[in-house]
């Protein structure tokens, strides 16, 4: 009998543990409702937070093909600018703005006397499109010689190399 009152005993406590709808349900209640609420508003965050970072990432790329598109029209412009501020351009621009080369310059010292010829500048006939322009005279030629009988040995020589080297070709940089 007392084995069957030990295990009276201890049936009661195990059944004292257990829930049954008591006061120890009411208790664990507010903790069941706040861990329900923190992982609600958890997967509400992560929702936004994930829309978000997809708006942006819809918004960098429109801007990148924005940034394409405006870096395409800004070569282009330059190509254009480089090709009407070129010389030949300009020239032909200018001739057909009815303006004309400038003569010879005239300068003013600071005394006020004028050095060279001032003059109105005239237009120069138009030259042929297939004849290349000629070239420009130079200002003081040196006085003509007349070669004596060693330079005309040395003129039918072989023709020196020149004493410097050749230099590459350059190209227009910015």
């Amino acid at each position: 009998m007392k084995k069957a009152a030990g295990l009276k005993g201890r049936a009661a406590r195990l059944a004292g543990l257990l829930p049954s709808g008591g006061p120890s349900t009411a208790a664990r209640t507010p903790f069941v409702l706040l861990v329900v609420v923190l992982l609600g508003g958890g997967l509400i965050t992560l929702l936004l937070l994930n829309s978000s970072l997809n708006e942006g990432s819809f918004e960098l790329s429109e801007l990148r093909r924005k940034t394409t598109e405006l870096t395409d029209e800004e070569q282009a412009l330059q190509r254009d600018v480089d090709g009407r501020s070129a010389p030949d351009a300009l020239e032909r621009r200018a001739r057909e703005l009815g303006m004309v080369p400038g003569g010879s310059p005239a300068f003013l010292d600071p005394d006020g006397k004028v050095r060279g010829a001032p003059g109105k500048a005239a237009a120069p006939a138009a030259p042929s499109p297939v004849a290349p322009a000629p070239p420009p005279a130079a200002p003081s030629a040196p006085p003509a010689v007349t070669p004596g009988p060693a330079a005309a040995v040395r003129s039918t020589a072989a023709p020196a190399t020149p004493a410097t080297p050749k230099q590459p070709p350059t190209t227009p940089g910015r």
